[in-house]
């Protein structure tokens, strides 16, 4: 059987933590700045931890060697 590849897209995307969670950067914050409030674009600073289910999905089909 030939190896998995990694899915080159979610790479850029998703990084696994230690404890095996994936985490992705918030979307909403590439342009477009001036019709957000000061609020929504201090919230949508840093990463976020997906769901666990969501998490799996990644892992499984789209990082496998993650």
């Amino acid at each position: 059987m030939p190896k998995i590849k990694t899915k080159s897209g979610a790479k850029k995307r998703f990084k696994i933590t230690g404890t095996g969670k994936v985490l992705y950067q918030q979307a909403g914050k590439r342009h477009g700045m001036i019709k957000r409030t000061k609020k929504q674009i201090r919230q949508l600073r840093g990463t976020n931890t997906l769901f666990k289910s969501d998490g799996d999905n990644i892992k499984k089909y789209w990082l496998p060697n993650g």
